[in-house]
């Protein structure tokens, strides 16, 4: 029953967390649309870097925003494949609740990766042939959080008068989750792990993931929640209903509870029972192929596993760098739906790629 309780307090902790920061994302994407993107024609060096950057926004929509450039011939299949190598999807929320300081190696692990590699395809690979032509442009709707000219109303008590159960919803789940962090509900005991061979994050236990080991941290989260929740108050109906609640909530809660919940409760009954740590440690090559070949799937959700593997102390550096290269999350469907020939052919690349750097790392001992 305590490995139940706390795989849900974790869960609900790297939830809680994912979604205060995929609302702040939702809000700061309003003020940081494209755009103009003729400047990047005739520079590839200007297009990938700028890709590989967007690849890096959290969530969809600095990847959907690539593809659609990429799909009206306004980048190079370099571009595209260096968004999809530094993105992370909805994952790198994840990232960065569970394990923030390795998080930020990553991010910039991938980055170079993404820009490196995306050089090389340019002077190496035949471009393909795009769907669309550059006057055609448009930004996919999918994930644009830019409908609306302005997120925010008058006044809060303007907005008070019009309290939608959307808004009331987000606003108590918010409120719960400050009260939990601060009142420490969601922590538990810290028990030291040692590593073998690499690092990890300081927040291992024996069983569990502490996932935060300094107080601070907890209340500096508690303050960003504070924040979003001002926001909430005071942003228009319209984007809290279509944007907030429509597109985060609906779409992204429930899969990154589940996932977090069901790989935490399949680990820690596999440590203590199967003792997965054993098999894990042992197979390591094995573990670098498994995670590209997951990584190969268009969608958010399985690759959680690795995150979780990681942050239990059960999986080196190399394995988590292969599952966050080779997946991009849900960036990559469209591209699919437009351009099948560019999907699978940027997919081979990270493929081989992620799998080349992966063993490469772990003969290093990362």
């Amino acid at each position: 029953m305590n490995i139940v309780i706390e795989a849900l307090k974790n869960s609900i902790l790297i939830t809680g967390l994912v979604m205060i920061m995929m609302l702040l994302i939702e809000y700061v994407n309003i003020h940081t649309h494209g755009s103009t993107f003729s400047k990047l024609k005739g520079s590839s060096v200007r297009q990938v870097l700028l890709a590989a950057l967007l690849g890096l926004i959290p969530g969809c929509v600095g990847g959907f925003a690539v593809v659609s450039l990429y799909t009206h011939n306004i980048i190079s299949f370099g571009a595209l494949l260096a968004m999809m190598i530094s993105s992370s999807g909805d994952e790198a929320f994840v990232l960065m609740a569970a394990v923030p300081k390795t998080a930020v190696i990553l991010f910039i692990s991938l980055l170079v990766t993404g820009v490196l590699t995306g050089l090389a395809a340019d002077k190496l690979i035949k471009q393909s042939k795009r769907p669309f032509t550059p006057e055609e442009y448009k930004i996919h709707d999918d994930c644009d959080s830019i409908a609306s000219p302005s997120v925010f109303g008058e006044s809060i008590r303007e907005n008070l008068k019009q309290f939608s159960k959307e808004r009331l919803i987000i606003i108590i789940g918010i409120a719960i989750f400050i009260i939990a962090v601060v009142m420490g509900l969601l922590e538990h005991e810290h028990v030291e792990v040692g590593t073998s061979g690499h690092q990890h994050e300081e927040e291992h236990l024996h069983g569990a993931i502490n996932i935060f080991s300094e107080r601070w941290i907890n209340l500096l989260f508690a303050g960003i929640s504070v924040i979003t929740l001002f926001l909430t108050l005071k942003a228009k109906e319209h984007f809290i209903k279509e944007h907030l609640w429509n597109h985060v909530v609906l779409k992204h809660f429930k899969s990154i509870f589940l996932w977090t919940f069901g790989a935490l409760l399949v680990i820690h009954f596999g440590m203590q029972y199967l003792h997965i740590e054993d098999w894990v440690r042992d197979n390591v090559v094995m573990m670098i192929l498994l995670a590209a070949a997951i990584g190969l799937i268009p969608e958010s959700g399985p690759h959680m596993v690795f995150i979780t593997l990681f942050a239990s102390g059960l999986i080196p550096f190399s394995v988590l760098f292969v599952s966050s290269m080779v997946q991009d999350g849900h960036t990559a469907l469209p591209l699919l739906a437009e351009s099948k020939g560019s999907f699978f052919k940027a997919k081979a690349v990270n493929f081989v790629v992620g799998i080349s750097l992966g063993l490469l790392l772990h003969l290093f001992g990362i």
